[in-house]
């Protein structure tokens, strides 16, 4: 089992910046890959960032590359989310999420664990 708590998020003018971090607990982190999804009101959940078990490979949705940046530190089990130049768009709940290999899967899901999330508002 592992557990999952998000935490970063608040409320930031669109342009500014936010970092969020999230915390795992319950096995050997470096044995899965690491993701970012986002909710937004009335919408389905849908993939933002993921890396790979060491950070080698990155990937990201194509309405935030450029602007975030996704990465892991091994040693403080703990994944990032760097998100610059912010939209009002970007206002979602931001999960974090574990899969259950070290590999990110290639459509972005079969995520094993999910964090409780974390709410991003973005204000024009």
């Amino acid at each position: 089992q592992v557990q999952l708590v998000e935490s970063g998020g608040g409320l930031v003018q669109a342009g500014g910046s936010l970092r969020l971090s999230c915390a795992a607990s319950g096995r050997t982190f470096s044995d899965y890959a690491m993701g970012w999804f986002r909710q937004a009101p009335g919408k389905e959940r849908e993939f933002v960032a993921a890396t790979s078990w060491n950070g080698g490979r990155t990937f990201y949705a194509d309405s935030v590359k450029v602007r975030f940046t996704i990465s892991r530190d091994n040693a403080k089990n703990t994944v990032y989310l760097q998100m610059n130049s912010l939209k009002p768009e970007d206002t979602a709940v931001y999960y974090c999420a574990a899969y259950s290999t070290g590999w990110v899967p290639m459509d972005y899901y079969g995520v094993a664990y999910w964090g409780k999330g974390t709410l991003v508002t973005v204000s024009s």
